[in-house]
């Protein structure tokens, strides 16, 4: 697999990560598909949510696959009155990646990132690595700092 813009910043970052190529399925772009592919439980596979608050734009959050956003959680922890997820026409334009490809890493843009508490349960996590088919694991300390994120309490219960 080429090397993609997620994992060039790690590289020049020197952050330690590895990465798992799986088949795509274009009829199943689902996190909980990936983790199956892997043989991962879905709890340590973490999907990249972008969204959009009234105040502070756009946000991205990431999640294990099988979870979904608390809404009401993030309109408190930004600060917000309002935050909803981005319209998919969207993704490409704001962040240079497509769904069922979208990393945490390399964005177009720095925006405001969060990513579950639950991350740092794991000595490694997997995200996206830029492009369908392929995974970076990476520890969450890591990723947290390679783009400026924090952990919070993001899922419904």
């Amino acid at each position: 697999m080429n090397k993609t813009n997620a994992m060039r910043l790690l590289d020049r970052d020197g952050i330690s990560y590895h990465t798992k190529e799986y088949e795509v399925d274009e009829s199943d772009l689902s996190g909980e598909h990936v983790a199956a592919q892997l043989g991962l439980p879905v709890e340590q596979v973490f999907k990249t949510l972008v969204t959009r608050g009234e105040k502070n734009g756009i946000m991205v959050f990431c999640i294990p696959v099988a979870e979904e956003l608390d809404f009401k959680k993030l309109a408190t922890l930004t600060k917000d009155k309002k935050v909803e997820m981005i319209h998919v026409k969207e993704l490409l334009g704001l962040t240079g990646y497509i769904r069922g490809g979208c990393s945490p890493i390399g964005m177009k843009k720095k925006y405001p990132t969060w990513i579950d508490e639950t991350a740092i349960l794991f000595d490694e996590i997997y995200v996206s690595g830029g492009v369908r088919g392929c995974q970076i694991v990476i520890n969450p300390e890591d990723l947290a700092g390679c783009v400026e994120a924090e952990f919070a309490d993001l899922t419904k219960l």
